[in-house]
């Protein structure tokens, strides 16, 4: 808790303190967290010139409003929120000023689900196991044993540094065309696993030839998709541990994709992993949005997260 922040006014629907996760527990259970975008987490850290694991607030499907009780710079990624300023539109993937005793709101989601609100220098809060990621499974980070922002908590932020009293904030806006439109069609690139050769060719064909839909069984462990069913091996599988993007196919044939605060061990067979590069465009999809599979190519992924990585500073 801190005297100094940003106090919570309206929750929301979900509002969790994220920085990128919680590494190297997940032999004793303890799943990663973190942000299911984490593109526009990684923006959000960036237009500010912030290290790219400083914790941010990821607010899902809008409805949450914020005091300040001092300045501070804070930059905006994600879903459209509709965020205002005492009233006043923001721009998206863009940064902006505030002065103490403003109002920060956000409404249902124009497109997209969720948003990264980011400030200048992070919010400050104490790592649990090297990281103040929220996951309430697991009663780790954020504020209070991993639980979602409540009504009147305040999370602290340092203070606007004065050394430069005459510089006036200059907002930083990213290109359009890194911008992503959540409400395209989604097609998610495979890395395919050594159980892959357990499923049919048959099986693989409805894999990769139907289009399927986000169903309403969305949470931050996982996508259940629907509209259509992959054929499941006829094996006992053993229980192992499932790495971030994993695609279960459990016995009624829907897929599900796992996600940061996902189990860490499971024993549906599995296909293979959503690359790490398309998953943010998952975790902004709603129910109903559509999407396709296909096989990805492993050196041309590890490519794209090399630049990823490199680019944001990882």
């Amino acid at each position: 808790m801190s005297d100094k922040g940003l106090v919570v006014v309206k929750p929301g629907a979900l509002s969790l303190i994220q920085d990128l996760g919680r590494f190297g527990y997940a032999q004793i259970g303890i799943s990663q967290g973190g942000p299911l975008d984490e593109y526009a987490y990684s923006w959000a850290n960036f237009l500010l010139g912030n290290k790219v694991n400083l914790p941010c607030i990821e607010i899902t499907l809008g409805q949450a409003e914020f005091t300040l009780q001092q300045d501070g710079e804070f930059a905006i990624c994600g879903a459209d929120l509709k965020a205002c300023l005492d009233g006043a539109p923001l721009t998206n993937w863009s940064t902006f000023f505030a002065r103490k005793g403003q109002s920060l709101s956000f409404a249902l989601p124009k497109n997209g689900l969720r948003c990264y609100l980011a400030v200048k220098g992070g919010f400050s809060l104490s790592p649990q196991l090297g990281s103040c990621a929220s996951v309430e499974r697991d009663q780790l980070g954020g504020l209070k044993g991993g639980k979602a922002l409540q009504e009147n908590d305040c999370i602290g932020y340092p203070p606007r540094r004065d050394d430069q009293p005459n510089k006036a904030f200059q907002m930083r806006q990213l290109s359009f065309r890194f911008i992503p439109d959540y409400d395209l069609p989604i097609t998610l690139r495979v890395i395919e696993g050594y159980q892959r050769d357990s499923f049919t060719r048959q099986a693989m064909e409805q894999f990769y030839q139907h289009e399927f839909e986000v169903s309403a069984n969305i949470n931050r462990m996982g996508y259940r998709l629907s509209g259509g069913s992959v054929d499941t091996p006829d094996i006992a599988v053993l229980s192992e541990g499932i790495a971030l993007g994993a695609i279960q196919i459990p016995p009624d044939g829907e897929p599900i994709i796992l996600l940061n605060d996902r189990q860490t061990v499971g024993g549906y067979p599995k296909i293979g992993c959503v690359s790490r590069v398309d998953l943010p465009r998952l975790a902004q999809a709603k129910p109903g949005q559509k999407v396709r599979f296909v096989k990805g190519h492993l050196q041309e992924l590890q490519s794209d997260w090399v630049q990823w990585a490199h680019y944001f500073g990882y």
